[in-house]
């Protein structure tokens, strides 16, 4: 379930895209696909993921049947645009519950290293917090019931599907002819086109696969420092790792590692 607060943000779900605004409300099925191609700079949202097991618990009544789903029947992405007083309610719910967490920008860097890092944290109110997201994905769910909006989706292109297929597979890095070509298009064409329909150039998109990359291997067996985990994770030069870095999280990454290490040790 994720919770749009600020900016924009675009997924790709069967090879459509759609953008979604603030106080939108969505919800993702474990055999539903998808992926965040872009965001605006200034977008904010909560995400909860809630295990199988918790929402058997919480979710007896015929009224919650559909939460069990393992997938998605309807077209694109299961969403309503909340009113604003519920979604600042909502938004301050989340907030309590993450209460007695780690402090959200480190939660937040960590979020934008992808799904494949090792980190995990242990909350120091476990009661609570289960608590609070049994609540939370009750009222939810009321309020989607209560409420449907149809998004309107944009055709993604079949070059631009296979470059982002390509890309996301991982275990090699493509130059923008080797990529063009695998994808049946020419260099320009393929940039002119990605940056229409996915919303970001494709420079921007394969830089933030590079830096989810990077925190995969800083952190790995192999115990690399930051230049030799920037190299490996395809970056061309330090210079270039530190621009990106910059530009993403408004500090450089040594700053952010050491800050890092010091609230898991608090």
């Amino acid at each position: 379930m994720n919770l749009i607060v600020n900016g924009t943000l675009s997924y790709v779900v069967d090879g459509e895209r759609f953008t979604f605004l603030p106080r939108t409300l969505l919800w993702f099925f474990p055999k539903q696909e998808h992926q965040i191609v872009a965001q605006s700079p200034d977008a904010q949202f909560y995400v909860a993921a809630f295990k199988y097991s918790l929402i058997e618990r919480s979710c007896r009544a015929v009224f919650y049947d559909d939460l069990k789903r393992k997938s998605y029947d309807g077209r694109g992405i299961l969403h309503t645009i909340l009113k604003p007083e519920i979604a600042n309610l909502l938004q301050k719910m989340m907030g309590t519950v993450m209460d007695g967490s780690l402090d959200p920008d480190l939660l937040n860097r960590e979020a934008g290293f992808g799904q494949a890092s090792d980190f995990i944290f242990e909350h120091k109110d476990p009661d609570a917090l289960n608590a609070g997201l049994h609540f939370l994905l009750l009222l939810c769910w009321r309020y989607q019931c209560a409420s449907g909006e149809s998004a309107s989706p944009v055709p993604v292109n079949r070059v631009v599907l296979r470059a982002l297929k390509f890309l996301n597979e991982g275990g090699r890095e493509w130059s923008l002819g080797e990529l063009a070509k695998a994808s049946g298009a020419s260099k320009s064409s393929l940039s002119r086109v990605f940056h229409r329909q996915i919303g970001v150039p494709l420079s921007r998109y394969r830089n933030s696969l590079r830096l989810s990359h990077f925190l995969e291997e800083y952190r790995g067996a192999e115990q690399k420092n930051i230049t030799e985990a920037a190299f490996a994770a395809g970056f061309g030069s330090y210079a270039q790792f530190y621009k990106v870095f910059q530009e993403t999280y408004q500090c450089g990454p040594r700053e952010a590692l050491a800050r890092d290490v010091t609230k898991i040790q608090k």
